[in-house]
């Protein structure tokens, strides 16, 4: 089961229903319409007709497929994301992993996304992991092959990453082959966007530290657009998303020339 939600076992009238499911999207940021049909044990067509009317009560924003809170630009607390799409971002962490070649320099910045790859990197012969996420430092550390240098910088708590002047400074000190990133959101006509205004500058300069740059992002995150502009469309060397992106927003990203996989 894609998300760790109990179906509801009774009927429910309209107004119930469409408290249900406006706190499953305030839950997770963001719903497909399959899903929480199947949460609620009702047709796909009455979800869609509920969407309709919470957004026409502007509760909810509808996107393709289901629907994301309104202030979507708020992206949602770490806990959340972690149960988001589990099943997928296993997916594309195994396949982010097969980019990942011996005796290279990676950057992985945070984010559960990222995350999911990191699993897979044990045994790769001379790897050396370069982040500035805490949290994938405290993940790496049980594979003792991998050499993990941890970038310094100023303590954001929520997400436990260093960000700062400090963090860019250090990137000079490396030859980084590739950097691997997660996105609150990716698009054809703005690249990567990010929302945590504080963090633009870091994660900028990350994402630019070497030629290749790789995004990760399940198909959520295509209907997504944040405030911060982190990398531009042309700057994406490839972008590896779960196999339930639309085909349209996928066609426009390749028409973009953005080389996209699907796991």
């Amino acid at each position: 089961m894609r998300w760790t939600v109990q179906p509801v076992t009774e009927t429910l009238i309209g107004p119930k229903r469409q408290r249900e499911l406006l706190n499953y999207i305030r839950t997770y940021g963001a719903g497909s319409v399959s899903e929480m049909a199947k949460m609620l044990g009702v047709s796909t067509s009455t979800v869609r007709r509920d969407l309709n009317e919470l957004q026409d009560k502007k509760l909810v924003e509808r996107v393709h497929g289901g629907a994301a809170q309104v202030d979507d630009d708020v992206e949602p607390l770490r806990p959340q994301r972690e149960i988001a799409f589990a099943e997928e971002k296993q997916r594309i962490g195994r396949a982010a992993s097969a980019y990942i070649t011996p005796n290279s320099t990676v950057l992985i910045t945070g984010g559960t996304t990222t995350e999911a790859m990191l699993p897979f990197l044990g045994g790769i012969p001379g790897l050396t992991v370069l982040t500035n996420s805490l949290s994938v430092v405290s993940r790496l550390s049980q594979f003792p092959d991998i050499d993990i240098i941890v970038l310094g910088g100023l303590l954001r708590r929520t997400e436990m990453s260093l960000l700062g002047h400090l963090t860019i400074a250090g990137l000079d000190e490396f030859g980084i082959d590739r950097v691997f990133t997660g996105a609150f959101g990716v698009d054809a006509e703005m690249g990567v966007t990010g929302t945590n205004l504080s963090e633009t500058q870091t994660d900028r300069s990350l994402a630019s530290s070497a030629r290749e740059l790789i995004v990760l992002a399940d198909h959520s995150k295509l209907a997504r657009r944040g405030p911060a502009r982190l990398v531009p469309i042309e700057g994406i060397s490839r972008l590896i998303v779960d196999d339930g992106a639309d085909a349209a927003l996928l066609g426009r990203l390749r028409d973009a020339g953005v080389t996209v996989e699907t796991c």
